[in-house]
């Protein structure tokens, strides 16, 4: 008798299939069908919202994959084709803890909150006592944590975190949002009053070891609205014709020690967070805005690189270690951008407010909280203008020096809503950056890559990565998708553009640097930046140096900004124990700690984002009925987002509002094409819409097409 081969074909025994099984984050619906995006991976899976096990937006589970379709996955700009899996919910591995915004209700002794989130289409049952107890009234707006919801349960039950207040209201808003990303607003009082003990009184065991640069003319150059000024630059001429030019930052690392309860809150917090009407700092008032911040007239204890510069900026040498300072000047970039352009001069009838420069002048020329006498003699205006002449020339040349080595240049217009004492929007304008900015940028990255070239070299000024170079943060960015760049290669040639450079290396920034410079003030610039920025990956913090493709630097980190930025502190930090001859240090930990400051910083623009689509919304309000020129700015399967001029305020045509033709998503040319009358709309094109509605709740702008352009 002959055995049955049970591999043999047509044998009829039927195979158990074996589905992967995967470890995601859920991304939520409003509809209640979620996508799991899994770390390493390009395409996330989709979970019909049968299959989703309770599961919510921001939780860890594991999902079986059970299909792949040939669906595409699209994106506003087009992209990549993808094959779209399917899967279902196995196991939900960690809810997330993550806080739900919506409207407080009641009826009777039941209550519950109920969703406006775009990601939780589940209202949730809460304590109604409890709820009385935090303070919440119905109607009100609040943030609530889920804290169970078994598949016996109806709906999630959950616990208000926080009262927010009235919807509408422009506090409640913005805390909302904050609430959104779990970011908090206000400062537990054991972090507040762990900073108020730190002594502002600089001692003598204080300066050890410090170069004393309180006799080096130094200035600030800054936002005219800031209150933390974390960078200060001195200048002075050197005997053999170079410049010794001294890039000092506030020394957080010396004040928040590790482990503290300000350094527990700082690292959680990983960045302050600056939404349209707010920042949201990481450090309490007492350290971001007094004790560290280098204001001037007073000492200050820094961390300082200082480069000895010819006149070509060529560096010679360069000293990195801590230093004590004393600001003579505090600038705004307006005031520093006068001086460049040489229409201002400096004297006693100007702006003088923060007073005395050790007896010498006015320390500052704009408002600060806090004033003192101005002195008689005044500070020459000839020093503060020859050393900001000699700086900006400088910048310059690094700038042209980075260029040239490959830096890609993108020069997008930067949009800011301004907003009135209430918080509501009335203008929203480009952002111009001039030479005084570029001279701090400049300067600042300056800084940042001497720390990093200094570590990675095992201090030698090689330019040579050392195999024995000891743990460090970077700031890495890596190069472009080379697939996506051929999009753009198509794309540009369908405007009679001709990309034949490489698109890969550093050839690629050559290349886009050429393209967009041969489209400059022309209307499909936009959609060519538009393109190029999303083949761009996205820079980040790693102990595993691979350089910055975007500046073209081989090394580079983030040490400059301590005050609001905690990887810059954890950068001091490692600096101080090598600079005393430490050993390296664990390179495990460093790791981990770079993956959650880069997690932080994504939130934290996230948020940033958001409030700057609510104001928009809120801006275009009363605009509801009003037309408008603008220029596509992305396409999609489902319609056309445009930007209208000149505020570039952005919303979306849906396609099944077009009434003239059905239009089809042509992904690989980034366009919309009818079917019938063969019209097309490409990224970059000139319309004319009328704004059909502006939904505040949802931080949505809908636009009717009312002609094409010619």
């Amino acid at each position: 008798m002959r055995k049955k081969n049970s591999s043999r074909k047509g044998s009829g025994r039927k195979q158990k299939k074996v589905f992967p099984i995967l470890e995601g984050r859920v991304q939520m619906t409003r509809e209640g069908f979620i996508f799991v995006i899994v770390d390493g991976q390009d395409d996330d899976i989709y979970v019909k919202a049968s299959k989703t096990r309770n599961a919510l937006d921001g939780d860890t589970v594991r999902v079986a994959v059970t299909k792949e379709s040939g669906t595409k996955a699209s994106s506003r700009a087009g992209g990549k084709a993808s094959r779209r899996r399917e899967g279902e919910v196995i196991e939900i591995i960690r809810r997330s803890g993550k806080q739900f915004v919506g409207i407080y209700h009641t009826v009777g002794a039941q209550a519950w909150v109920l969703m406006q989130s775009k990601n939780m289409p589940y209202d949730i049952e809460v304590d109604a006592e409890e709820a009385a107890a935090a303070g919440a009234q119905r109607g009100m707006k609040v943030s609530v944590v889920v804290d169970r919801w078994n598949r016996s349960d109806i709906s999630p039950r959950g616990h208000i975190a926080d009262v927010l207040g009235f919807p509408g209201e422009n506090n409640t808003e913005m805390h909302a949002i904050l609430a959104e990303f779990n970011l908090p607003y206000k400062f537990e009082k054991e972090v507040e009053d762990a900073a108020d003990a730190i002594s502002e009184k600089i001692t003598s065991k204080d300066l050890k070891g410090r170069k004393d640069y309180r006799d080096v003319f130094t200035f600030t150059i800054d936002p005219a609205d800031a209150k933390d000024f974390d960078d200060a630059l001195s200048f002075r001429k050197l005997p053999n014709g170079n410049y010794e030019v001294g890039v000092h930052i506030a020394d957080v690392s010396y004040y928040v020690k590790p482990g503290t309860a300000v350094d527990r809150e700082a690292r959680e917090r990983g960045t302050s967070v600056y939404l349209v009407d707010r920042t949201v700092p990481m450090l309490p008032e007492k350290l971001c805005n007094k004790l560290c911040s280098l204001r001037p007239h007073e000492d200050k204890l820094t961390f300082a690189v200082v480069c000895e510069m010819t006149p070509k900026a060529e560096i010679k040498n360069r000293w990195i270690g801590r230093t004590v300072i004393n600001s003579d000047f505090r600038l705004d970039y307006g005031q520093a951008q006068e001086i460049i352009e040489g229409g201002r001069e400096i004297s006693s009838g100007t702006h003088a407010t923060l007073g005395n420069v050790r007896g010498r002048g006015p320390a500052s020329l704009g408002g600060v909280e806090h004033s003192e006498t101005v002195s008689e003699e005044i500070l020459p205006s000839a020093e503060l203008r020859e050393a900001i002449l000699i700086l900006n020339d400088l910048a310059q040349r690094l700038k042209a020096k980075r260029f040239k080595a490959g830096a890609v240049n993108f020069d997008r217009p930067e949009m800011k809503v301004e907003v009135d004492e209430n918080g509501r929007p009335i203008n929203v304008y480009e952002k111009v950056s001039k030479e005084a900015n570029f001279l701090i940028e400049e300067f600042m990255l300056l800084a940042n890559r001497t720390v990093a070239e200094f570590i990675a070299t095992d201090g030698k000024m090689n330019g040579v990565a050392s195999k024995k170079a000891k743990t460090f943060v970077y700031r890495i960015h890596d190069e472009p998708n080379t697939e996506k760049l051929e999009g753009l290669r198509n794309f540009a040639g369908g405007f009679g553009y001709h990309i034949d450079g490489e698109l890969s290396g550093r050839a690629a920034a050559k290349s886009i640097n050429s393209l967009m410079q041969a489209a400059k003030d022309k209307p499909e610039l936009a959609a060519f930046e538009d393109i190029a920025l999303r083949s761009m990956a996205k820079a980040c913090y790693s102990t595993d140096n691979i350089g910055h493709y975007g500046l073209a630097f081989d090394f580079y980190t983030h040490f400059t900004s301590p005050i609001r930025r905690y990887p810059d502190t954890m950068v001091h930090r490692l600096l101080t124990i090598y600079l005393e001859g430490g050993e390296s240090q664990n390179k495990s930990y460093y790791e981990t700690e770079c993956q959650h400051a880069s997690e932080r910083e994504v939130i934290a623009a996230d948020a940033e984002r958001t409030s700057t689509k609510y104001k928009l919304v809120e801006f275009m309000q009363d605009k509801v009925g009003m037309e408008f020129p603008g220029h596509v700015s992305g396409v999609t399967e489902w319609g056309m987002y445009v930007a209208i001029e000149p505020t570039m305020v952005e919303g979306m045509v849906a396609l099944r509002d077009i009434k003239s033709d059905f239009f089809e998503f042509d992904e690989a040319r980034y366009r919309l094409v009818g079917k019938r009358t063969r019209k097309v709309y490409r990224l970059g094109d000139p319309v004319r819409i009328k704004v059909k509605s502006a939904n505040l709740e949802q931080r949505l702008l809908d636009y009717e097409l009312v002609e094409k352009l010619r």
